[in-house]
């Protein structure tokens, strides 16, 4: 796959998937949310990738937002329609990706930027990580489901303080609230989220769908999370790697997937 907006790379069953627009602080254009889309969908098939990686170009930037200037002149309706696309190409598609997706936040995350960190499995901060929902100041409110995921990890009160007065909080404020995973130096970052993905890669993954699959089913509107963990437990058992991994098990060997 070629891209003008992004780079891929593939390592040892991991795929590093970075924004490359540091001219622009990585923010997110409709060129680039495409690109991201069709880069995932080509990940979803690749047999050989097991976890992705998601960071963004240099160490200033994650994504310091939306491009602004390509919807500063819409009506309500292509607002509306703007939020509606953008979740359903990049934002909601990453939420519900069947592979472990970790986000590397490096330096600003702004915006949409924050609501792709939020959307992804598990988040890495560097120590120089600044985060927020900056929208009220532009007269609008996040739109990439910022108000639902951020209240879901920190709570209302502290999504409420951070939304309504534009708060940029720093990674140590962020693990605190549990919005982070982990906090590392700026150095160590994309080694870190390596060594994460490459734990959780050596595991099935199979499993490792379901689980997601349980997990969101959480905060999904007029879902029993339980009955879904349930199915997904159960479709376990029909699947080579729960046949592998069992059997390794009781032959006291590490399994292979």
């Amino acid at each position: 796959m070629s891209f003008n907006n992004i780079l891929l790379e593939k390592k040892d069953q991991l795929a590093i998937v970075t924004i490359n627009r540091p001219d622009k602080l990585n923010a997110l254009n409709k060129a680039t949310i495409a690109e991201l889309h069709d880069c995932f969908k080509g990940l979803r098939d690749d047999q050989e990738v097991r976890a992705i990686i998601l960071t963004g170009s240099g160490e200033k930037s994650f994504v310091a937002g939306a491009d602004i200037s390509e919807f500063a002149n819409f009506s309500p309706e292509q607002g509306e329609e703007l939020s509606a696309k953008g979740n359903d190409t990049l934002f909601n598609y990453i939420e519900t990706f069947p592979k472990p997706v970790i986000a590397a936040v490096n330096g600003f995350a702004l915006g949409g930027g924050l609501e792709l960190a939020l959307a992804s499995h598990i988040r890495i901060m560097s120590d120089n990580a600044k985060v927020g929902l900056l929208e009220v100041t532009l007269g609008a409110i996040p739109g990439y489901g910022g108000t639902q995921r951020l209240a879901r990890m920190v709570g209302q009160g502290k999504a409420m303080e951070m939304i309504l007065s534009a708060a940029m909080i720093s990674a140590d404020e962020a693990l605190q609230w549990q919005l982070a995973n982990q906090v590392v130096p700026q150095a160590d970052l994309l080694a870190t989220a390596e060594k994460l993905a490459g734990k959780i890669a050596r595991n099935s993954s199979s499993a490792l769908t379901a689980a997601i699959n349980s997990i969101n089913a959480i905060y999904e509107a007029g879902v029993d999370g339980k009955k879904v963990e349930t199915q997904e437990f159960g479709k376990c058992f029909g699947t080579p790697d729960f046949v592998e991994g069992t059997t390794a098990f009781l032959e006291k060997r590490k399994p292979k997937f």
